[in-house]
């Protein structure tokens, strides 16, 4: 037992020599001597999972949330399951997003990722001086009720001055924000495609015509409504507006 113990220990720092001079994952070799080759595979590392994450971080902190909101509302409300389909409802917010977070995206430009090109910042200092735009946005947004909730919720003081609030009460006080902003839009976009609703199962049932399927009659009817009041147009024209 003793000797199996010893020939493990051996192996264990033979091993442990061998990988402080190189390391090895996946076929890449990474000398550990060099602290700046280390360094450089580390923010390889952290701009990987950065980028496996932008999914998420488009959600949960640009305009992408209330957008798809509405839209997927607007298919219920005309009454359409699966048209138009999740791609292109997907597509168009993507776009509406981009265009929307284009102001904060250059003022995030200006002021950390053009320095950091320059060599003027740091990358911690490029990182800090980014959050700067997209948490005024964030805050804009936000109403003080859901990050009074968020702050209560966290254990955390309410800070004095916007610039002080963290960013794990922010993200879900602004994601709470943005849901509670896209039902009451959806709400009015409801409104008058259920009065059409109403509207023909009251003349159904007056006319007697109880097995006719009221849906049947009123999808045509609320599409050709939808495109006389150029829909899409005042649809694209409130989303955008809304972040003003």
């Amino acid at each position: 037992m003793k000797s199996v113990l010893t020939i493990l220990f051996s192996c264990l720092v033979l091993s442990s020599s061998a990988m402080a001079e190189n390391f090895g994952i996946g076929g890449l070799s990474i000398n550990t001597d060099n602290p700046g080759e280390v360094s450089q595979v580390i923010q390889i590392l952290l701009v990987l999972t950065v980028l496996s994450l932008a999914p998420g971080l488009l959600i949960v902190m640009t305009s992408f949330t209330r957008i798809i909101l509405v839209l997927a509302i607007l298919r219920q409300a005309l009454g359409m399951q699966q048209t138009p389909p999740n791609t292109v409802l997907v597509s168009l917010a993507l776009f509406l997003t981009l265009f929307t977070m284009m102001p904060v995206i250059n003022d995030m430009n200006q002021a950390a990722y053009t320095p950091y090109q320059a060599g003027e910042m740091s990358l911690p200092e490029a990182v800090e001086a980014a959050k700067v735009p997209l948490k005024r946005f964030m805050i804009y947004q936000t109403r003080e009720e859901d990050l009074e909730l968020m702050l209560s919720l966290s254990g955390q003081e309410l800070p004095e001055t916007l610039e002080q609030v963290s960013f794990i009460a922010l993200v879900p006080a602004f994601m709470l924000s943005e849901m509670l902003t896209a039902f009451q839009i959806g709400f009015i976009i409801f409104l008058p495609f259920l009065l059409v609703d109403l509207v023909v199962a009251a003349i159904l049932m007056s006319m007697g015509m109880l097995m006719v399927p009221p849906m049947m009659i009123s999808l045509p009817i609320k599409l050709l409504l939808f495109v006389l009041i150029d829909g899409w147009n005042l649809i694209t024209r409130a989303l955008v507006g809304s972040f003003s």
